[in-house]
């Protein structure tokens, strides 16, 4: 039988990272002398370009600064390959890792492996706290565990990314969403643990603003593929407050107030608007089906 072969793309968003590509792009192409690898340039106003050009790889530039994510979905629309790895332009993913990542893709079948963190790898401890929350979060809405969830480094198949590649935002929190879709979506995702080293230059991350996005990404996929995850809990929460609200009118009044019936009726519409979304969702898993 004649073996399966696979081309491969690397794909990179930039926005002012001259000095780390400088290191990065040499030692890539030394690791993976085969592989497309793809600039994505998002409005940088340092040497990032010219660097790109000296090391004889694919550039792609934006006219201004679009975002991470937009950046990201250019460099997919573009790859040839049917493999495809994301990775930060910064320093912090090793070259050396790539090999790691694409053996458990295709060893194991799997549609997405993803380069988690360890805890050492972490920018600060209150980074790590907040990834540990997001990744309990989504872990609890999807039913799977995610090591990593905002991690940009990881490989794919090609052909399973772009299938979502409208819902991808076009900011830094483009790993959320795609992580989440492969989960619910039934594709098969795994980890490997890797050691980031510090960035090279300053992060373009906000905490605050991003970790806002975040959170709305992580609702926004949920309710996509999970609605109940979301509402059911919620019409819970109402009842079981309503509930005890009844609970302690009854005893100190003898009466069922109007706050009691508000919040009753509250649980019951929150859980049929819940209930509506899950039948929309599961006329999307059809459509896909065809």
């Amino acid at each position: 039988m004649t073996p399966i072969t696979h081309t491969l793309s690397i794909i990179l968003p930039c926005l002012n990272e001259a000095e780390s590509l400088k290191i990065l792009l040499p030692a890539l192409r030394h690791h993976q002398p085969e592989a497309e690898i793809i600039v994505v340039d998002d409005g940088s106003s340092d040497d990032s370009v010219a660097v790109a050009h000296a090391a004889q790889v694919t550039v792609i530039r934006h006219a201004y600064r679009m975002g991470n994510g937009a950046a990201i979905k250019t460099g997919a629309r573009a790859a040839t390959g049917d493999i495809l790895v994301f990775m930060d332009a910064d320093g912090q993913h090793q070259p050396q890792d790539v090999a790691r990542l694409l053996a458990l893709l295709m060893d194991s079948g799997h549609d997405m492996v993803v380069g988690a963190r360890d805890r050492a790898s972490q920018a600060s401890l209150g980074r790590s706290l907040a990834n540990g929350f997001y990744n309990r979060l989504a872990s609890s809405m999807v039913g799977h565990s995610i090591a990593d969830l905002t991690s940009g480094f990881r490989a794919v198949k090609a052909q399973r990314f772009r299938e979502f590649m409208s819902l991808l935002p076009n900011s830094f929190s483009y790993p959320t969403t795609i992580t989440m879709a492969f989960f619910r979506a039934g594709y098969s995702v795994a980890y490997v643990e890797i050691k980031a080293p510090k960035r090279i230059g300053k992060s373009h991350i906000n905490p605050l603003k991003d970790g806002i996005r975040f959170l709305i990404i992580i609702f926004k996929i949920g309710t996509l593929y999970s609605p109940l995850k979301i509402f059911g809990p919620l019409s819970l929460s109402f009842f079981i407050l309503g509930l005890s609200y009844y609970g302690y009118t009854f005893s100190t009044d003898g009466r069922f107030t109007n706050m009691g019936a508000l919040l009753f009726i509250t649980a019951i519409l929150i859980f049929l608007i819940g209930l509506v979304s899950e039948q929309i969702t599961q006329l999307l898993y059809k459509k896909d089906e065809k």
